[in-house]
């Protein structure tokens, strides 16, 4: 998750634009890495259908870095599991729509032999993810931006929720990147 310095993961209106002003290549191969230790992504509707009209064009484009182009092959030819009870259909390359219960189908997928499964925005989601306990790290790349108002982070969320920091990144734009792992319940599934 990219989050603002006041816990923000986007303006009131989806706006990004405080993250790119600070995403750079060192952030862009760590980001490649972190996606390699996958084989599935797990969206929202919203978050979806933004990646849906980007990264198959990206991957394409010579003018765009190596790093990105490397990404968005990999974005591009995983699995995308995407969690939506509006969205009729899910076109992107290797998509699949699922619209039952989070917690039932997410525990099915993490049961599945393969790699880690990766969650990109969707605070929604991730919101019904953390209550369901599905969630068992967290990295969470602090941007130095405060925005004042946005979509929070952990909107929705009441309960004392502990975390164990076990790992730090510091990047040369600014932006840390904090690692942790839950503290709730005993669950040691794959990401």
């Amino acid at each position: 998750m990219n989050t603002t310095l006041d816990g923000f993961l986007s303006g009131p209106d989806c706006e990004l634009d405080w993250h790119f002003q600070t995403w750079t290549e060192e952030m862009a191969e760590l980001a490649s890495m972190e996606l390699s230790k996958a084989d599935t992504i797990v969206l929202g509707r919203v978050t979806y259908m933004a990646m849906a009209q980007y990264w198959p064009f990206t991957a394409i484009d010579p003018s765009y870095p190596r790093s990105g182009i490397e990404f968005a092959e990999m974005i591009n030819g995983y699995t995308k599991i995407v969690f939506s009870r509006t969205l009729q259909k899910a076109d992107w390359n290797n998509s699949r729509l699922l619209n039952g219960n989070i917690k039932e189908e997410m525990t099915q997928l993490k049961q599945q032999p393969g790699k880690d499964l990766i969650l990109y925005g969707s605070s929604s989601l991730v919101t019904s993810l953390i209550r369901s306990d599905l969630v068992d790290e967290y990295q969470v790349w602090v941007h130095p931006v405060i925005l004042g108002k946005g979509k929070p982070f952990f909107g929705g969320l009441k309960d004392h929720l502990p975390m164990e920091l076990f790992k730090t990144r510091t990047f040369r734009s600014g932006v840390v990147t904090l690692y942790f792992k839950s503290g709730i319940g005993s669950s040691n599934l794959p990401k």
